[in-house]
């Protein structure tokens, strides 16, 4: 058995069960696969995401969750739309959008926080 061949689950903590599940869902655009009376559960094209309940969570200053997207100038575009705000970190080096580049642009990144302050980004390669 090889551990990365069955399919990776992640788990994402709320304090908020119906607040995360309109993010995530309609936010983010995620696709909500059940409840299983335990968690909210996602398809992340083949991982599983299971958004779970923990009262009084908040979130912390490192990345829990990131995905790879192709265009992250329209993602970001996308999810401004809808009301995310985007972080810019002091000294880090970013645009007005709060974009990063990697030096020698092989990758550019953003972060943004969950309504629980749960660190997310995205990632565009080459």
């Amino acid at each position: 058995m090889t551990l990365g061949r069955i399919g990776a689950i992640t788990f994402i903590q709320t304090s908020d069960l119906d607040r995360a599940l309109a993010y995530y869902r309609d936010t983010l655009g995620l696709t909500h696969v059940t409840f299983d009376g335990f968690a909210h559960v996602f398809d992340l094209d083949g991982a599983v995401l299971r958004l779970t309940h923990i009262p009084g969570w908040k979130g912390g200053p490192y990345p829990a969750l990131g995905w790879r997207v192709s265009d992250i100038v329209a993602a970001m575009a996308t999810l401004k739309g809808k009301g995310t705000e985007f972080l810019i970190y002091p000294g880090m080096g970013q645009d007005e959008a709060g974009l990063w580049t990697a030096p020698g642009g092989d990758a550019r990144v953003c972060w943004f926080n969950d309504p629980d302050g749960n660190l997310l980004s995205l990632t565009e390669h080459g």
